[in-house]
């Protein structure tokens, strides 16, 4: 699906949640691209703007354009290969949190489908258990409601894997998508909410200098 008239977010501009000589971490807001698009007009994401300052620093790892919260860069070549080597091995940790449609049954629960491209409709993902990767989801329900129109469910999601659009089929094939998602809900849920309502409110990583553990943590503005 292309991106139509794409106008990114401009206040902030750039929220910086940590930054020292070796990485540096943000917000990045609902709206704007992790890195460029093809099209010059898709210039504008997290990556050209942190660069913009800091030309050296390199992205580690990506959020959909639609999702907001912590994503973290390298300030160096050797920060970089850290960084890269530590979600590889799954050494760093997330949780999300995400408003779905429906009451979510389960308190908790995993959701264990493999994902792939979509190829006729990219950048859409499905379930193939053919050729698909192994994709595993945690989730935690922390609240269930009602509005007026429809019925909604809060869950802490845990990525154990990172497939593209993992968190988001993956709610769709649980039968709950996510509040807002226009790829993947149905119009009466996409209207349900003004955004996806998906946030990366909390990443912990091992400082790639120290190996300290580091937990960054940023709440849903949902």
């Amino acid at each position: 699906m292309a991106i139509l008239n794409y106008s990114p977010p401009m206040d902030p501009y750039l929220q910086i949640l940590y930054r020292d000589e070796h990485i540096i971490a943000l917000n990045k807001p609902s709206g704007l691209l992790s890195v460029p698009g093809r099209k010059l007009s898709h210039f504008d994401s997290l990556m050209s703007r942190v660069q913009a300052v800091w030309p050296n620093s390199g992205v580690v790892h990506r959020l959909d354009m639609m999702t907001s919260g912590i994503m973290i860069m390298a300030m160096h070549k050797d920060a970089l290969r850290n960084l890269n080597r530590q979600f590889q091995e799954r050494q760093t940790q997330k949780e999300y949190i995400a408003n779905v449609s429906g009451h979510v049954e389960n308190d908790s629960g995993e959701i264990d489908l493999p994902l792939i491209c979509d190829w006729p409709n990219r950048p859409k993902q499905k379930v193939c258990y053919d050729t698909g990767k192994a994709s595993l989801t945690k989730y935690i329900v922390l609240e269930r409601g009602q509005t007026s129109d429809i019925e909604w469910t809060r869950v802490k999601l845990i990525p154990i894997t990172g497939r593209s659009h993992q968190l988001r089929v993956h709610l769709k094939e649980l039968g709950h998508p996510i509040l807002g998602d226009r790829l993947y809900a149905p119009p009466h849920i996409i209207a349900a909410a003004n955004r996806l309502n998906l946030h990366a409110q909390m990443l912990t990583v091992h400082h790639p200098l120290t190996d300290d553990l580091i937990k960054f943590e940023e709440p849903a503005p949902f």
